[in-house]
């Protein structure tokens, strides 16, 4: 095969991918994530695969628990804001959250960022997120992938997704089996969206209402950037000693498809749960999506989580101990929300 002379040399930067921007990126990251390390440890950053040892002497009858998860269109509103600092620890936290419904404790994270032009600056920024949950979570940061795509995101546009791997002792795993009526729900407080009901809360604040991030909202005491980038909560070390003291039965993660999708996964054949919603206050900023949305209380319930982060199950002679555990682990606003009733596994609500 022979070069036409006339055309001029092609290269993978001219393609639209910049090794060096990633190999700067690789660069900044490696002592970021190396501050999350933990004893299990064994490999580095940039290894082809991260290589993590259990500390078996911990465990009688060790299982893995593992999840993988996105932040979503959440995304949008770091795109709009230029804040790009706190979606990693956001996908981190929901990816805790799911593992810890099922009783285990994280033991490490990696992560998938793909962007269309690779900027080392603001790569670094969503890593140091990613890296702060790990440590706030006590797991590690093992490794991941950043991958530039030229003419598959935008410009200024990424994605990021996360996989994670926790360990719970076999006979402790909660799988809410031992669920029967009779049972309360306890509600924990989310702290806004989390990362779940970007799609319509963005058409609605900004189609609809015309907002701009910027814009401060009286209803919310801020503006609509810092009410849609409010952290997605993490629930470990306020469930911990709830596991601890084997209160729990069941938990919730309150995620896409609300309190309506998720609670019913969690429940045997035979129950259902009856949640009622006076039983709490919605937070101003569901309040104000529903009403300038003209919403229907329903499609709220399904679409958001409402201000119920997790729900946890326990029978109603613990219900004083688990609130109590939980407050004193710092959980603020504690609320048995609903019962488990007899039926098939739905949610019915009480107005």
């Amino acid at each position: 095969m022979t070069t036409d002379p006339q055309s001029p040399a092609a290269d993978y930067r001219q393609a639209g991918v910049d090794i060096d921007a990633g190999n700067e990126t690789v660069r900044r990251i490696k002592s970021i994530a190396r501050a999350t390390f933990t004893p299990g440890v064994l490999s580095e950053i940039g290894s082809f695969g991260g290589l993590f040892r259990l500390d078996t002497a911990r465990y009688r009858d060790p299982v893995l628990v593992s999840s993988a998860d996105g932040v979503g269109t959440k995304l949008k509103v770091a795109f709009a804001t230029g804040r790009h600092d706190t979606v990693g620890a956001d996908l981190v936290n929901h990816c805790v959250n799911d593992i810890l419904v099922q009783g285990a404790d994280p033991l490490f994270f990696l992560d998938y960022l793909a962007t269309g032009r690779l900027s080392p600056e603001i790569a670094e920024q969503v890593v140091t997120g990613v890296a702060r949950g790990c440590r706030e979570n006590g797991c590690a940061l093992l490794g991941g992938e950043t991958a530039e795509m030229p003419g598959f995101y935008a410009d200024g546009e990424y994605d990021i997704a996360g996989f994670i791997v926790g360990v719970v002792e076999r006979p402790k795993i909660v799988d809410g089996r031992t669920i029967v009526p009779g049972d309360v729900l306890i509600g924990v407080p989310s702290a806004g969206l989390h990362t779940n009901g970007y799609s319509l809360a963005r058409r609605v604040i900004f189609d609809v209402a015309g907002l701009t991030p910027d814009a401060f909202v009286p209803e919310l005491g801020t503006t609509v950037g810092e009410a849609l980038l409010a952290p997605h909560r993490s629930y470990l070390r306020a469930i911990r000693p709830l596991l601890a003291a084997g209160v729990v039965k069941g938990m919730a993660h309150i995620t896409g498809g609300g309190i309506t999708e998720n609670l019913p996964r969690v429940l045997p054949e035979g129950c259902a749960a009856q949640v009622d919603r006076r039983a709490w206050t919605v937070p101003p900023i569901f309040r104000f999506l529903q009403e300038r949305g003209n919403i229907a209380t329903d499609e709220m319930f399904r679409a958001f989580n409402m201000g119920i982060g997790l729900i946890v199950v326990c029978a109603k002679g613990d219900a004083d101990r688990a609130r109590d555990l939980l407050a004193t682990a710092g959980a603020p606003g504690l609320n048995v929300i609903g019962e488990i009733v007899r039926g098939d596994r739905s949610v019915g609500y009480l107005n």
